[in-house]
């Protein structure tokens, strides 16, 4: 299911142009945000879209997302993070697994233009760790009328994630990856000179490599193991105070189901956690269905009706 939901041709008729924003996070990062907004836009509830790595806001399960929620007369956001979508050229730095500031900054920008009722957010992979972690660290708060969560595949823990894509069965998963990322390296030393050393691109095969080689050190994690430590959602999830979904197949070729099992997760009763046998990595596509046959996306925003519908 991982490649067949990867390779089937999709279309969105539902789906109208977006608004593509190009909003400040920091004083030298802009980021892009495919906007779908309802005419009552202060009056509908939002969801934020947030992809996996090597991802973007044009990747079929977030635009799937995005019809689904937008039938509802919900408005949604779909979040390039940095570099992705299209935009190395407006940042100097990178993305990575624990960027919360990033969506956080987009949704208080938005939400001061014109106030949201109430926020949803959806990640995969990549995303859905991004996700929990926003989670963990606006429950509680009143920054953002942040409702409910679902995640879809999230690597939650970083280091159970990568030791699973290194598994030869999995080489070819981790050539996809390791390609697309040192094709951005490379966009980024030319768009930045001197401020990457392409020096070790060419023997990095591995997302271990690439993460030591690049996303520690220029994110402030010194190394890869470091890293995924520090930005794992697994270390933060307890503190959850908001209902929140994981949907993790458990065929998943990267994404171990055993992660799900600390008591962290399954042990925090705001934490639903769902182990299909049968769905691969941000696949699940079913056999039959009414509209379509991608029964996660289906899934998550049935699960975000509960809190974000009265």
């Amino acid at each position: 299911m991982t490649i067949a939901a990867w390779a089937r041709p999709r279309r969105f008729p539902g789906l109208p142009r977006p608004d593509i924003r190009f909003l400040p996070v920091d004083t030298e990062t802009r980021v892009r945000a495919d906007c779908y907004w309802q005419s009552g836009r202060g009056h509908q509830p939002t969801v934020l879209g947030l992809h996996g790595l090597e991802g973007s806001s044009e990747s079929h399960y977030m635009r799937g997302i995005a019809e689904k929620a937008f039938a509802r007369g919900w408005n949604v956001v779909l979040l390039n993070q940095r570099n992705c979508g299209g935009t190395e050229h407006l940042t100097p730095g990178l993305y990575h697994s624990g960027l919360i500031a990033d969506p956080i900054a987009v949704a208080a920008l938005l939400h001061a233009e014109v106030p949201l009722t109430r926020l949803g957010v959806v990640g995969y992979s990549l995303g859905g760790n991004l996700t929990l972690r926003l989670a963990a660290e606006l429950s509680g708060t009143s920054e953002l009328p942040m409702a409910a969560v679902a995640t879809v595949s999230p690597t939650i823990d970083l280091a159970l994630c990568v030791d699973a894509i290194e598994h030869p069965a999995n080489r070819l998963y981790q050539w996809h990856f390791v390609r697309g990322l040192r094709a951005r390296m490379r966009r980024k030393a030319t768009l930045f000179p001197g401020r990457y050393d392409l020096g070790p691109l060419s023997a990095i095969t591995t997302i271990r490599q690439f993460d030591d080689a690049y996303t520690a050190p220029h994110g402030g994690f010194g190394t890869a193991a470091n890293y995924y430590r520090e930005a794992s959602a697994l270390r933060t999830i307890a503190r959850v105070k908001i209902p929140a979904l994981i949907l993790a197949a458990t065929d998943d070729p990267f994404v171990p189901v055993s992660q799900f099992l600390a008591p962290s997760a399954c042990g925090n009763k705001h934490v639903t956690v769902m182990n299909p046998r049968h769905g691969g990595h941000c696949g699940f596509i079913q056999r039959t269905s009414d509209h379509d046959r991608y029964w996660a996306e289906t899934t998550a925003i049935d699960f975000l009706a509960r809190w974000l519908v009265d």
